[in-house]
């Protein structure tokens, strides 16, 4: 656990690690996850505004480990920024799944990086993210805090797949990877919230795209994008491709402008892989209703109250869930085939990740980054070996 020269002194802080919104759906299972897996050692504590559910979570993680019968308890509410400091203050890294972050999640990240500790969040809202850049990048790069976003299934499997993918292709010339996503998972009120939040702001997404780009500095003698793909069958993977909107393209060309060995000149395009025509023309119809649906206050607030906060998918069928994300990258004469896998992605998988995420910054020999930074700038192979350690699959399938 050693400090990094340069940013804010946090060896003598409290914690290690606070999970922040630990008794939500996605927090529960995050902590279940570090009450499973935290090395012996590792000082983390629970924090949530509602100190009689921490209470009652931490009983539940005592049956995991008996000796979080003495977890400690940090009460915190996003309404109350002093709260939010005061908790930044006493820990080396905060992981929150307190979503939809675009309306609950800046001060939280404020605080972070006035206080020069490591965030981590489940964040796939390009809103919040580029908004998050604008105003804390700065500071943040200041006082040594490491803002890192979207460390859940979005956007680990694919900012780390195409890093792995990177590694297996000649450096120094140029590459073009796309990623096929495949799942058959569901997903929670927490995370409907989330979509149906981002479906509605589609001006202040946009605005907010187009203030981070007149504040990021311009890649020189380089050059990496993310295109929208076309619809088309795509026979590398024997599916219907169909360009993905989510965030996850633009993590992956933020990794690509901050390392240079993705190349001179680096393509990535992101879709989902779908066996059947009529299921992909379904899935575009449902995405495009629900789009349509969020623009008017009334529907919102019906499809809102059909699935909750907190409501998410049982043990069983989490445990009947997968995710498999493919890559097809080429470069310097070079073909090769990769491939992303694990379980239920939006719960079990995310839990995993997050909680990898944050151990990985509390406790890694890491690079020197700070400010706003991917997944596979600030953890890179460390994360990928503790996500591999950990069950989720990394692997190359072919070569030509």
């Amino acid at each position: 656990m050693r400090d990094r020269p340069g940013r804010a002194d946090t060896t003598d802080r409290e914690y290690d690690i606070v999970l922040f919104g630990a008794t939500g759906f996605a927090g529960a299972l995050t902590a279940e996850y570090l009450a499973a897996h935290a090395p012996e050692g590792l000082r983390w504590a629970v924090a949530g505004r509602d100190t009689g559910k921490l209470e009652r979570l931490r009983e539940r993680l005592t049956a995991i480990d008996p000796a979080c019968a003495v977890l400690p308890l940090v009460r915190a509410d996003v309404a109350d920024p002093a709260s939010l400091r005061a908790l930044a203050a006493r820990t080396r890294v905060v992981a929150t799944t307190v979503g939809p972050y675009v309306t609950y999640g800046q001060d939280l990240v404020a605080a972070c990086a006035e206080e020069g500790t490591d965030y981590t969040d489940l964040c796939g809202e390009p809103e919040f993210v580029d908004v998050t850049y604008v105003r804390h990048d700065a500071r943040a790069r200041e006082t040594g805090a490491r803002l890192v976003h979207a460390c859940g299934f979005d956007s680990i499997p694919h900012d780390l797949g195409v890093h792995f993918t990177v590694g297996q292709l000649p450096e120094d010339v140029p590459l073009r990877i796309d990623g096929f996503v495949r799942s058959n998972a569901t997903f929670s009120g927490g995370t409907f919230a989330s979509a149906l939040t981002q479906f509605s702001r589609g001006r202040q997404m946009l605005a907010a795209q187009q203030d981070r780009r007149r504040h990021q500095p311009r890649l020189v003698g380089r050059r990496a994008y993310a295109p929208t793909g076309a619809p088309r069958y795509a026979k590398e993977v024997d599916a219907w491709a169909l360009p993905l909107p989510t965030i996850d393209p633009q993590v992956v060309q933020r990794s690509a402008r901050a390392l240079e060995r993705y190349g001179p000149d680096f393509r990535y395009r992101h879709y989902a892989a779908v066996r059947h025509l009529p299921v992909a023309f379904g899935g575009v119809a449902a995405t495009g209703a629900l789009f349509a649906a969020a623009q008017l206050p009334p529907a919102r607030r019906w499809l809102s109250g059909r699935l909750k906060p907190g409501d998410g998918p049982d043990e069983a069928r989490r445990a009947a869930s997968w995710f498999s994300v493919r890559f097809v990258g080429e470069g310097g004469g070079r073909r090769v085939y990769t491939e992303v896998s694990g379980g239920d992605p939006g719960y079990d998988e995310t839990a995993k990740m997050l909680g990898e995420s944050a151990m990985c910054l509390a406790l890694d020999d890491l690079p020197e980054t700070a400010g706003q930074v991917t997944t596979a700038v600030a953890m890179g192979d460390a994360l990928t070996t503790r996500l591999q350690d950990a069950g989720i699959r990394f692997r190359v399938a072919a070569t030509r």
